[in-house]
């Protein structure tokens, strides 16, 4: 995908997740998302801040969170969450059109971020939110190449993946499919879309993703 078409699909992302945004009652925006963890809200805020962060500002998080990557991102939405709605609505909109990254960033992951929170928002809330076939392929190319933090190609090993709607395909062994909607926040670790897949191989990666039964006290 050439880099113009993804710098406008990015765009086409956030405004289109920020009229979703601003169309959602008090009580979506404190809805679970699929984020463990986070609600609209925190996935909101997170939304806007890559491009808003600079190196010394990421450098002074990391430290704050001791050293901890997925620390600094949960506390730093967490603090950017406590604006109001509508000023984040206004901070997303606000950061369409813009050409910067976050530190460390490349575009294919902004791109695939900005993809995957977008159902992280919608699908708990029961909203249809559509995914760009040229961008949901090339996001989905990305999260199947890369490691970390992931490491999709490991966690679905044995199954072959399928996104017809997109003509997508990943993977051996045994078919789970379902549209691009369900398989690209599949990849990137939400094992919530599971239901929504079907395939030979779908009831197997179900079991494997299932959360195992605690050991020890109140765990059996």
């Amino acid at each position: 995908m050439e880099r113009a078409r993804r710098w406008q699909a990015l765009d086409a992302e956030r405004a289109g997740i920020a009229d979703l945004l601003a169309s959602l009652t008090p009580v979506e925006w404190a809805h679970p998302s699929l984020c463990v963890g986070w609600t609209v809200r925190e996935v909101a805020a997170h939304l806007t801040l890559a491009p808003r962060t600079s190196v010394a500002a990421a450098a002074v998080e990391f430290v704050r969170a001791r050293g901890s990557f997925d620390r600094m991102i949960d506390a730093s939405a967490r603090w950017h969450a406590t604006r109001g709605t509508d000023q984040l609505v206004a901070d997303l909109r606000g950061i369409v059109g813009s050409r910067r990254l976050a530190p460390g960033q490349r575009l294919a992951d902004a791109l695939m971020d900005v993809l995957v929170h977008g159902q992280d928002i919608a699908l708990p809330l029961g909203r249809r939110r559509e995914m760009p076939a040229e961008a949901a392929r090339a996001s989905a190319d990305h999260l199947w190449r890369i490691g970390f933090p992931f490491h999709a190609r490991r966690r679905l090993r044995g199954f072959r993946l399928h996104a017809p709607d997109v003509d997508w395909t990943a993977g051996e062994g045994a078919e789970v499919s379902g549209p691009i909607t369900a398989i690209l926040p599949l990849l990137a670790g939400r094992s919530a879309t599971v239901p929504l897949l079907a395939g030979d191989g779908a009831v197997e990666l179900a079991a494997r993703l299932a959360p195992r039964p605690r050991i020890g006290p109140g765990g059996g």
